[in-house]
């Protein structure tokens, strides 16, 4: 159940909800907050990807590396996964990518990754080739901006 603030509609907490002069600013939405799944070995994108995607109005379940997001994986399933590319190892990105397609095939995933201004490498999803090796449906560069990024999780999640 999500609480919300009635006129802008900002999550309200628990208290606040209960406390009677402010109850009647509040309403109900009898809705499921849908789940994002966060890997990034960046402490500080992980943060501030996880407070964007919280303010949003999802739930978020994160870790900061390739083995804990594989427990994750294993543990429960979001609507939507989010991982960086190079974490313990310069794949773990792929590695992640290639298990959640293959136990969640429908659930979208995102690979935001700072890849290319670290090594210079390119990668995409532009070719049918790409896509092939690529188990991910968005790339996107870090540094993106988060309007951005809320279009392209609107559009994959069909909000």
């Amino acid at each position: 159940m999500m609480i919300r603030h009635r006129d802008t509609l900002e999550p309200v907490s628990g208290s606040e909800y209960h406390d009677r002069k402010k109850c009647k600013n509040t309403i109900v939405m009898e809705t499921k907050m849908k789940k994002v799944l966060i890997v990034d070995d960046d402490v500080d994108s992980l943060t501030q990807l996880t407070l964007h995607m919280t303010k949003m109005g999802f739930e978020v379940v994160s870790a900061d590396n390739q083995k804990e997001g594989e427990e994750l994986i294993n543990a429960q399933k979001p609507d939507l996964a989010i991982f960086d590319l190079m974490m313990d190892n310069k794949d773990s990105g792929f590695i992640l990518s290639y298990k959640f397609k293959k136990k969640y095939p429908e659930v979208p995933v995102i690979i935001a990754t700072a890849v290319t201004a670290e090594t210079g490498m390119l990668f995409g999803l532009n070719t049918e080739e790409e896509k092939k090796w690529i188990k991910a449906d968005l790339y996107l560069e870090k540094g993106l901006r988060y309007d951005q990024l809320e279009v392209e999780v609107n559009k994959l999640l069909k909000l």
